[in-house]
C-alpha cells in the first residue's frame, strides 16, 4: 500500500524514530529539495540516453550522483549513511575530466543552446537552490561538511555537462552581451 494515512494530519516521521514532525519542518525542506534535484537529474539522464556521447558516459555519471543524493537523504533522515571524501573526489574527477573536453569552461553562457544543455543549466540552478536550503537549515538539521561540499561540486558538474553536451552537438553557445 502506497498510502498510510499517518501524514494526513500534516506530520511525518524520520528513520529510526517514532517522533512525528510537522511537514513544514526544515528537515523536510532539505529532504524535498534533494528529492527535487534527484528527480530532475533522472529526467536529464533519460534525455542523455537518447544520444551517444564520446568520451563521457553521462548516464553513468548521473546515476552515481543520484546514488549520492539518496545517501544524503538517508543521512539527514537519520540512517547510518554518509557522504564521504571519496564521493567528493569522484565528483571532482568527473568535473576535471569533462572540463578538459570543453572550450572556455569558465565563461558565462546563456542557457538553451540545445535541449539537454538547457536542461543541465536548469538542473544547475535548482542545485544552487538546494545548496541554499541545505546551508539555511544548518541550525535545525545536521548537515555535514561533506554534504555541503558535495552539493557545491554538483553544480559545477552540471555546468560542465551543459557545456559538454552543447559542444558534442556542435552547437555554438551564446555569451551574454551585457
Amino acid at each position: 500500500m502506497l498510502y498510510t494515512r499517518t501524514g494526513d494530519n500534516g506530520t511525518s516521521g524520520l528513520f529510526g524514530t517514532a517522533e512525528r514532525l510537522s511537514k513544514d519542518s526544515p528537515v523536510y525542506d532539505v529532504l524535498g529539495a534533494l528529492d527535487e534535484i534527484n528527480s530532475l537529474l533522472g529526467y536529464c539522464r533519460g534525455c542523455a540516453l537518447k544520444t551517444i556521447y564520446k568520451d563521457v558516459d553521462i548516464a553513468v555519471e548521473l546515476v552515481n550522483v543520484q546514488q549520492c543524493l539518496f545517501i544524503m537523504q538517508a543521512e539527514i533522515a537519520g540512517a547510518k549513511k554518509t557522504i564521504t571524501q571519496n564521493h567528493i573526489e569522484e565528483l571532482e574527477h568527473a568535473i576535471s575530466t569533462i572540463e578538459a573536453l570543453i572550450e572556455d569552461p569558465k565563461a558565462f553562457i546563456i542557457p538553451g543552446a540545445t535541449e539537454l544543455s538547457g536542461l543541465f543549466d536548469f538542473a544547475r540552478a535548482v542545485c544552487r537552490r538546494v545548496e541554499r536550503v541545505l546551508v539555511g537549515s544548518q541550525n535545525n538539521v545536521e548537515i555535514s561538511g561533506s554534504m555541503r561540499a558535495y552539493i557545491n561540486r554538483l553544480s559545477s558538474l552540471l555546468y560542465v555537462l551543459a557545456r559538454y553536451t552543447a559542444t558534442q552537438q556542435e552547437t555554438k553557445e551564446l555569451s551574454p552581451l551585457y
